[in-house]
């Protein structure tokens, strides 16, 4: 028969067990709820038209640091957000997950990209936002809001770095990962509200909109996993 110490000792072990599992779960349920909230805020601003003078302003400051140098960046940011880019990379990446007997991190992938371009048909559909008149090139098709470019680069570059992000050891290249994923997504964003195919709201709602959907995925997940 166990003593009592051990019995406390394994208690306390258990607890700990319970609250490790937990806490993810907690994390991944806010931070869904977080993003909704703040999507639902700039969809009233903008469905009501209180968002416009500040899209516009945001537009002007940005639009004012516009060099041919900048341009040909910032064009290249919104390249690497496209959808052609973003699926012929998912292919590549498959076929080496394959390989490397990682299949499921190609469900991962798949699963959050198939999400998006739903999600982002739904709510374009849903809100009809004309878009803005652009500053460089023709002017895309479709509709304004949410930005399609940032959802997916959130989807698929913050879900790409969460998954080589954990079968990294070492703790400064991990770092180092998220810094460049994070980075990426924002330029993305930012080149949509440079290039003026975007609102400044259109790109936060993109950010907001894919948080909801990355987030409710690792919950499901997560919930899989304890099961």
């Amino acid at each position: 028969m166990a003593s009592r110490p051990e019995k406390t000792a394994k208690g306390a072990r258990d607890l700990r067990k319970v609250s490790s599992t937990r806490a993810p779960l907690l994390i991944s349920i806010a931070c869904a709820i977080l993003f909704l909230i703040l999507f639902a805020w700039l969809a009233q601003g903008v469905f009501r038209g209180n968002a416009i003078e500040f899209d516009l302003r945001a537009r002007a400051f940005v639009h004012q640091f516009a060099t041919p140098a900048l341009t040909r960046v910032m064009r290249a940011f919104t390249f690497l957000g496209s959808v052609i880019f973003l699926w012929t990379l998912f292919v590549i990446l498959a076929v080496g997950f394959y390989l490397r007997s990682l299949q499921r991190y190609t469900a991962w992938l798949a699963t959050a990209m198939i999400g998006e371009v739903i999600l982002e048909f739904t709510l374009k559909l849903a809100f009809h936002r004309t878009r803005p008149e652009t500053f460089f090139g023709p002017d895309p098709s479709g509709y304004s809001f949410p930005s399609g470019h940032a959802m997916g680069s959130v989807c698929f570059y913050g879900v790409l770095a969460g998954l080589l992000g954990a079968r990294i050891k070492r703790r400064s290249i991990r770092i180092l990962v998220y810094i460049a994923a994070a980075a990426l997504i924002l330029g993305i964003g930012l080149s949509r509200i440079y290039l003026g195919v975007h609102y400044f709201t259109d790109v936060v709602a993109g950010y907001c909109a894919a948080g909801v959907w990355v987030s409710t995925l690792l919950f499901a997940a997560r919930i899989r996993h304890r099961q």
